[in-house]
């Protein structure tokens, strides 16, 4: 027997969700674009404004985790060339790709009081999984947030 989903219904996504990319090969200001690039998808998908507290905090999440993944790929990966949604009513993923073939790791010992070297611990606390992907110039490197 399965328990049906009571969900708030996200009723800007179509049957079998949306793609959305933000090319940003050569883009200034690549952070504050994809924020706003995906403030915009999560208003048009009913994310935003949030219907419940937990959805609201969801999707500030989401704007967080966007911010991580394109400041690494800037600081770490030579820039971030392209930032790809996709949004169905189990998840949202997020991919951000870059042109190096270097995974990132995490700072190894992970000191809370240093500064610095936070983002792939917000990025595996915040999303329910998150990898990387090999491309043919470069990677991705993807999370996965369950649709609150």
């Amino acid at each position: 027997m399965s328990i049906p989903d009571t969900r708030p219904p996200l009723g800007g996504l179509p049957e079998g969700g949306q793609i959305r990319r933000l090319a940003l090969v050569g883009a200034k200001g690549a952070v504050g674009r994809c924020r706003d690039f995906t403030r915009q998808a999560l208003q048009d998908w009913q994310w935003l404004p949030g219907v419940t507290d937990e959805q609201q905090a969801v999707a500030e999440d989401v704007l967080l985790l966007v911010s991580e993944l394109v400041t690494n790929a800037n600081l770490h990966a030579g820039g971030a060339v392209e930032l790809l949604l996709h949004g169905t009513r189990e998840r949202l993923r997020v991919e951000v790709s870059d042109e190096s073939r270097q995974e990132p790791v995490p700072r190894k010992p992970y000191q809370a009081a240093r500064p610095g070297g936070h983002g792939l611990q917000i990025i595996a606390r915040l999303s329910t999984a998150w990898g990387t992907q090999p491309r043919p110039t470069g990677k991705s490197v993807w999370i996965e947030v369950a649709t609150p």
